[in-house]
């Protein structure tokens, strides 16, 4: 996916919001061929985000594809979210992207209206690549305008984690379908019996705010724009605002003290919005007890959930698709690349690999346990295709947001300002 508590993401957004000079990248280089290179090798160059861990899994993964295709030989790059993307638009600015790369729903119409994109329904028709088996229907994340631009590696939706303890010593149990007003009532129960702040700031987090207008009948994007209004966005901020100097949310300014760190871990607040498979983490930084609860609806019954999705992408000018292709394929179907790979990318995508890694961790066993929960109960939905500027829209919420709660701008200035912002980058 975000908006979550994710230091990869809130980076991110930063670098990601520059717009990519328009480039021509017409069928030219072999794009529509077979990728058949005779008896010599071929080499195809992979690109991905991510911390050494995930570094070590990947080329561990990569030798396992070597040996079943030792004519095809893999060159790897991966750098943290941030320098990853810019390197990425550098590349694809000139024409020269790496032929497979890691690839997010926010930047798949961005690319794809600048001709990086390679559609794998070619090569799926080739019999190179299958979408059989992908669990939830998540393999639809990558799906564009009747295009497949994206084959997903894991999948991941909005959850929230609690302090047990806490919650625990305020007497609070959250239960399946439970209201948002349910949600800040226990939040100021928790503040005023625990003395600390119940959420570690909701209000930013541009999922989150989807899944609440979802469950409104709205969305936070359409296929080419946003999909509320600034009446509604009025009403989120207001409470949000309301709720950090009510002390119920967790003061901004001591969120960014402890960053890196959670500050849910960190003890400043006892629940926080995030992606289900990030929830790692607070067992690792924190004193406490952390567990999954369900998200607060609005009439009881939708959550407006869906699955999101890490995914590879192919070059549209990669001169060798049938390579790319078979390569995508091994990497999510391949079951020792499951067990490698565990968890790393959100929950794995495929039966074949979901099946074949079992986590022994309480972590990822709650996390797994979660999804498919989620998925049992019939509330996931279809994430909406994100339009062309989405990257820079979401950059936009968690800044703006941001100033807002700390009082540097007021919420009337802030949601104008923000649909200012959104209109141009949805424009470009």
């Amino acid at each position: 996916m975000g908006m979550s508590g994710s230091v990869e993401r809130r980076t991110v957004l930063r670098a990601a919001g520059a717009s990519l000079a328009t480039v021509g990248l017409a069928a030219a280089t072999g794009c529509g061929g077979d990728g058949g290179s005779g008896d010599g090798p071929v080499t195809i160059r992979y690109a991905w985000w991510g911390a050494e861990a995930r570094a070590q899994k990947i080329n561990r993964s990569i030798e396992l594809f070597e040996k079943k295709y030792p004519k095809i030989k893999v060159k790897t790059d991966f750098q943290d979210y941030a320098a990853y993307w810019e390197k990425f638009q550098t590349q694809a600015a000139g024409g020269n992207p790496p032929d497979v790369f890691q690839n997010a729903v926010g930047f798949l119409r961005k690319y794809d209206k600048r001709g990086v994109l390679l559609d794998l329904r070619s090569q799926m028709d080739a019999g190179n690549l299958s979408l059989d088996d992908f669990r939830a229907g998540v393999e639809k994340v990558g799906q564009v305008d009747g295009k497949q631009l994206g084959i997903p590696v894991g999948s991941n939706t909005m959850s929230l984690v609690i302090d047990e303890k806490l919650f625990g010593k305020a007497g609070i149990k959250p239960k399946e379908g439970w209201t948002w007003d349910e949600y800040f009532a226990a939040l100021k129960k928790i503040h005023d019996t625990q003395k600390v702040a119940g959420d570690t700031g909701y209000f930013g987090i541009m999922y989150l705010y989807d899944l609440y207008l979802r469950q409104n009948g709205k969305a936070f994007f359409t296929k080419d724009g946003l999909g509320f209004q600034e009446a509604d966005l009025t009403e989120w901020w207001t409470d949000g605002y309301n709720r950090v100097k009510a002390g119920i949310v967790t003061d901004p300014k001591k969120v960014a003290q402890v960053a890196p760190k959670s500050a849910l871990s960190a003890g400043l607040a006892a629940a926080e919005f995030t992606w289900d498979n990030f929830t790692v983490r607070y067992a690792a930084e924190g004193d406490s007890t952390y567990g999954l609860a369900p998200i607060p609806t609005t009439d009881g019954k939708e959550t407006g959930q869906y699955l999101a999705s890490l995914m590879l992408s192919a070059s549209a000018r990669t001169e060798h698709p049938k390579e790319v292709a078979q390569f995508i394929d091994f990497m999510v179907h391949d079951p020792e690349v499951g067990k490698i790979m565990g968890y790393d990318r959100g929950i794995l995508a495929t039966t074949d690999q979901f099946d074949a890694y079992k986590p022994t961790d309480a972590p990822n066993k709650a996390i797994a346990a979660y999804e498919e929960d989620t998925a049992a109960a019939g509330v996931l939905g279809t994430i909406t295709p994100h339009p062309s500027g989405a990257d820079t829209v979401e950059a936009a919420f968690l800044r703006i947001a941001g100033d807002m709660s700390q009082g540097k701008t007021k919420v009337s200035d802030a949601v104008k300002q923000f649909f200012s912002e959104a209109k141009t980058a949805l424009a470009a």
